[in-house]
């Protein structure tokens, strides 16, 4: 009797804490959660434009911490693209957008536009990662000296490149 107390109690405060949790941290991306709900849009522009969905997914995930940085939640920013925006909610200097998709976009537009980058796309798309990510990093893309080395550290600890390959 005791020990069917003891575990009514237990359960309760599991279903207790799991609906904090459920609550105050909805918003949170995981990595591979992160991955999972993103890949698809990643794969669709690789597709359309011939940048790789793990030079995309990489790039996102760096930059946006797994979707949980403030410029994420609140701009749908998740490239760290400077521009205006219309938010009440927080003050920024980065780019505000409708939707995550627009983001992504907006980014493989950037790299459209970029003359350190426009030789990558085209007929002879480049499909090798490394190429992609060496020539976004040249082209002044990140202030920071070690944003190549992330970004290529983040494309082999999550096996990014498995989604390269349409299936």
């Amino acid at each position: 009797m005791l020990q069917s107390l003891i575990s009514r109690m237990l359960l309760g405060l599991v279903l207790c804490i799991t609906c904090i949790a459920t609550t105050f941290g909805q918003n949170k991306f995981s990595p591979s959660s992160y991955i999972e709900v993103h890949k698809k849009a990643a794969q669709e522009l690789m597709q359309e434009t011939g940048v790789p969905a793990s030079v995309i997914l990489a790039v996102a995930i760096h930059e946006s911490a797994y979707g949980n940085s403030r410029i994420a939640k609140h701009l749908n920013n998740h490239f760290g693209i400077k521009g205006k925006n219309n938010s009440k909610k927080i003050k920024s200097a980065y780019k505000g957008y409708s939707s995550v998709t627009e983001s992504y976009n907006d980014f493989v537009g950037l790299l459209k536009r970029r003359k350190s980058t426009q030789h990558l796309f085209g007929q002879s798309a480049n499909k090798n990662f490394q190429s992609w990510v060496n020539a976004i990093a040249r082209s002044g893309y990140s202030q920071t000296k070690s944003w190549k080395t992330h970004v290529l550290r983040t494309i082999s600890r999550y096996n990014l490149d498995q989604y390269d390959t349409l299936k």
